[in-house]
């Protein structure tokens, strides 16, 4: 099959099976044949540069176009490459198309898109790895492009659709306008990828940088995660514009539009505690602390109808303590994420960890849980010494209260905190992990 032009994308895989077409899956790594030649010497079957994998679950009307284009570009490259296959469970016949072709196909018994690529990627044998959907949506002739940006010193060569070009039909409306562009904005946001189109299913890497990565995601995610591990590395990220073909899967795709789109995002979030979490809850802290400090001594008037009182201030005490609750769930989550090693980016982190000890927040905790305990005491005090009559002193108690109530939850979190460290083998101020 032609490596280009449009109208051979239309032409229909022409393919007999043969018993001695089929690979061997027995072969290990490092005894796998090159395709770049079709024969050559076992250093060169050894050596092999470049490994396309490409996912698959029941892609038979498309899967031939894939393999055969990447094989091809091996060839005209003069790339000694392979194509992998990861197979998701076809019933289609897309294995059997696959085999014939030349790529070796390794079954992947767990479901989900991220399996499917964790399998491949781990099966490949090359230093470079391009991968790819195998809709033919993506020209895998330009597997070329993408070793050529590997050579010049890139450690992640990202496909860009929209500084490419985008086919009539390729990609729904609601993708190509509102899906793709919020949700890269938000990637971009929280974790400076410098990204213009996260989510391309053709992106190339080297080894190297996808161990250390570590992903673990199984679905659709897997590519946010990608991205989002590369930049927390501050991996050599380099985009080339690439074209989106209408697909030729011949049934429904697998991607679901808002379920997927909406496990991006919460995978995002979770992989953010900042903005999930810290940001929220400081905005809520300063916001209550200002309408207590506004109130504590006496009403304030808006207008001539609207007058803010002592019930104003309960919910500054409310919004003070909420956000504080949200600050230290923010906090769990990311000593969590460090301990986890899920979040590669901890030099911050790292920072305050090591002047953070437990000590220190219980010192702090009992302090304001003590300066909270004396003004209610002295409160309570003064107004037993009236016989206990009408309390006029709300407010003093609203305020006083609150440090009472925000030591109290310092305290716990210190200690919650310490154990986050101690269940994984790293504690609070010690943080110098090998």
């Amino acid at each position: 099959m032609p490596a280009t032009g449009e109208a051979d994308r239309d032409r229909p895989a022409e393919i007999e099976f043969t018993e001695s077409a089929f690979l061997d899956e027995r072969q290990t790594p490092q005894s796998r044949t090159s395709v770049s030649t079709g024969a050559g010497s076992q250093a060169a079957e050894n050596a092999v540069e470049v490994s396309v994998v490409i996912p698959c679950l029941n892609e038979a009307n498309s899967i031939g176009f894939c393999v055969e284009k990447a094989m091809n570009a091996f060839r005209a490259a003069g790339l000694r490459g392979e194509v992998v296959v990861a197979d998701n469970g076809s019933t289609d016949g897309s294995v059997e198309i696959s085999r014939h072709l030349g790529a070796r196909v390794v079954a992947v018994p767990q479901r989900g898109y991220g399996s499917a690529l964790r399998a491949g990627i781990a099966a490949a044998s090359g230093a470079f790895i391009v991968m790819g959907d195998a809709d033919d949506s993506y020209d895998f002739s330009e597997v070329p492009r993408f070793v050529a940006e590997w050579k010049q010193g890139s450690d992640v060569v990202m496909g860009n659709r929209f500084r490419g070009e985008i086919k009539p039909g390729a990609m729904p409306w609601h993708h190509k306008y509102i899906g793709n562009p919020g949700l890269t904005a938000l990637l971009n946001l929280f974790f400076h990828a410098g990204i213009g189109d996260s989510h391309c299913g053709m992106r190339g890497f080297t080894r190297d940088v996808y161990e250390r990565m570590n992903l673990r995601s199984t679905g659709m995610e897997f590519a946010s995660e990608f991205i989002i591990k590369a930049a927390q590395l501050g991996a050599k990220i380099t985009e080339i514009p690439i074209t989106l073909f209408k697909d030729k899967r011949g049934r429904p795709p697998h991607l679901r539009s808002f379920r997927d789109g909406w496990r991006h995002l919460r995978f995002m979030l979770l992989y953010a505690p900042n903005w999930l979490f810290i940001f929220p809850g400081a905005a809520l802290v300063a916001f209550g602390l200002f309408l207590v400090f506004w109130l504590l001594p006496g009403p304030r008037m808006i207008s001539h109808r609207i007058t803010l009182d002592v019930h104003t201030m309960i919910f500054g005490v409310i919004f003070t303590l909420l956000g504080i609750q949200i600050i230290s769930i923010g906090s769990f989550a990311k000593v969590f994420s460090y301990a986890e090693r899920f979040d590669h980016n901890t030099v911050s982190l790292k920072r305050v960890l090591k002047r953070v000890t437990l000590e220190m927040g219980l010192l702090v905790g009992g302090g304001l849980f003590l300066v909270g305990f004396a003004g209610c005491a002295w409160i309570t005090y003064r107004w037993a010494a009236s016989g206990f009559g009408p309390l006029e002193q709300v407010r003093q108690v609203l305020f006083w209260a609150m440090w009472l109530f925000v030591g109290v939850q310092v305290i716990f979190a210190a200690f919650f905190l310490s154990m986050l460290g101690i269940s994984r083998g790293t504690y609070i101020g010690d943080y110098d992990l090998k």
